[in-house]
């Protein structure tokens, strides 16, 4: 596409030749054939946005929503994080005590969590556990186990709280790269009801779902499962329910689909790394420590884990000079139906400080 002065020069040359006179020669001339180039170098560029919004591989925003709607795909929305929160008293009470619903705790980071029923304190109990989600839908809502520890206004008697597990499965609204892959991967592997396209397609638009994987004949002729991860691991039931609902009623005549969470294959890590020069050892293992839980998601589900995987992972965090990786000691083959997870995270410092 031209640029602006290159238009402007365009129109003084040709202005020059069937005229003999020069536009920039006239300070009145040269404006207005500024404002000339000017107001088509807007044509030019408005008429390269629309071309751009024609084609599913650039268009963006809406008009990247309205080629998915075509391909009969909606953008996944962004899910809140759930998990649960154990509410503490000072001393057990001779009377039951009220968590109530709506409740709201936080992290040191602001972070805030609301309870979704009311939760009870047994009488002569110090504690008990609320379901809770996060306020805000979106990956920021994930929390890391033993972060949920304010309280907005504590209901009476109660001390303290804490989240002994993580809290898992926020999701954000899903980009324009993603709902693109998706929307041409529609187009490479044409889904007619009945083949693999179709079942991983229709599964991966549910909002909460990260990755999915069909295996047909699991359970003999006529049977296909679903192997479904969210963002944060195992799905929730409620989300298999919705799942196994909905093929129930879009299903091939005669034949058998389960929707299954994955197995889950714990992998622990230890990795010694060596902090570059004018780094803390305590800032490069925080962040290093964030870019592995951050890579253990959903999305791995069916995939291998290579120990160079790790290894590259960790080394490309800021700070760190150099890297070993202990474990895992060998590689993880990919099994279909089989979700890598993180069990113990151990990153220690290489000089031995």
């Amino acid at each position: 596409m031209m640029t602006l002065e290159e238009i402007y020069q365009k129109l003084a040359a040709e202005f020059q030749e069937r005229t003999g006179l020069a536009a920039a020669g006239s300070s009145e001339l040269a404006v207005r054939f500024y404002a000339v180039a000017a107001e088509l170098y807007s044509l030019y560029v408005q008429a390269e946005w629309t071309r751009r919004q024609c084609f599913p591989q650039t268009a963006v925003g809406e008009d990247l929503d309205n080629h998915a709607w075509l391909r009969g795909i909606d953008r996944r929305q962004a899910v809140k994080a759930t998990g649960t929160v154990t509410f503490f008293l000072d001393k057990a009470q001779e009377t039951e005590v009220e968590i109530p619903e709506g409740t709201v705790c936080m992290t040191a980071g602001g972070t805030r969590f609301v309870t979704l029923e009311t939760g009870t304190v047994e009488a002569q109990s110090v504690q008990t556990d609320v379901p809770v989600e996060a306020v805000e839908a979106g990956i920021s809502g994930n929390a890391a186990a033993n972060t949920i520890v304010y309280m907005a206004v504590p209901p009476v008697g109660v001390a303290a709280c804490a989240n002994a597990e993580p809290l898992v499965n926020g999701q954000d609204t899903e980009d324009d790269e993603s709902l693109r892959a998706r929307v041409l991967e529609s187009y490479r592997r044409l889904a007619n009801g009945a083949n693999n396209a179709f079942y991983e397609q229709a599964a991966m638009a549910f909002d909460g779902v990260a990755a999915v994987t069909v295996l047909p004949k699991a359970r003999g002729v006529g049977t296909v499962d679903l192997v479904v991860a969210s963002p944060g691991g195992k799905p929730e039931e409620e989300l298999i329910r919705a799942l196994q609902a909905y093929f129930d009623r879009v299903r091939e005549i005669a034949v058998s689909v389960e929707v299954k969470a994955p197995a889950e294959h714990t992998v622990d890590v230890e990795a010694a790394v060596t902090p570059e020069a004018g780094w803390e050892f305590g800032q490069v293992s925080a962040l290093a420590e964030k870019a592995v839980r951050d890579w253990f998601t959903g999305e791995r589900l069916g995939k291998p884990l290579t120990r160079a995987e790790l290894i590259a992972l960790i080394y490309q965090v800021d700070g760190v000079a150099n890297v070993t990786l202990t474990r895992p000691a060998e590689d993880l083959a990919a099994e279909q139906s089989t979700l890598p997870v993180l069990g113990t995270l151990t990153i220690t410092n290489a000089a031995g400080e």
